[in-house]
């Protein structure tokens, strides 16, 4: 449980520094578009971060192997979701426009392993130890 515990407070120290990121240094350069793009990324790793925390709270409750598969699945999903849609709200800036028919799929990945991680702690509070 201590690795969820770490995974989460290290994804929300790093949603809170891209977010403070999006709002200060990349307003003035980014379209208000891609500006969106980088808040939803921010948002969704801010949840799921909390999600991670929630998951080691939950540790005497669920199967271990539950919790440690759901959290692999949330961070996977952080890195392909938020990650994607930061690459994509900062192609024009970054000169990556050839990404974007890579990432442009890899970011609903990301979301299919939210929801896999989700589900599948639904799963496991199911069965219950």
């Amino acid at each position: 449980m201590r690795r969820l515990i770490t995974a989460g407070a290290a994804v929300l120290a790093i949603a809170v520094a891209l977010g403070a990121f999006g709002a200060h240094g990349l307003r003035a350069v980014l379209s208000p578009q891609a500006l969106a793009q980088w808040r939803t990324g921010v948002e969704y790793q801010f949840y799921h971060g909390l999600g991670l925390l929630l998951l080691a709270a939950l540790h005497d409750r669920v199967p271990e192997r539950s919790l440690r598969l759901t959290g692999g699945l949330l961070l996977a999903g952080v890195v392909a979701f938020s990650g994607s849609l930061y690459l994509l709200a900062t192609r024009d800036l970054l000169g990556t426009q050839a990404l974007t028919p890579v990432l442009g799929p890899v970011t609903p990945l990301g979301g299919l392993c939210f929801i896999a991680g989700w589900l599948l702690l639904l799963v496991g509070a199911r069965r219950g130890h």
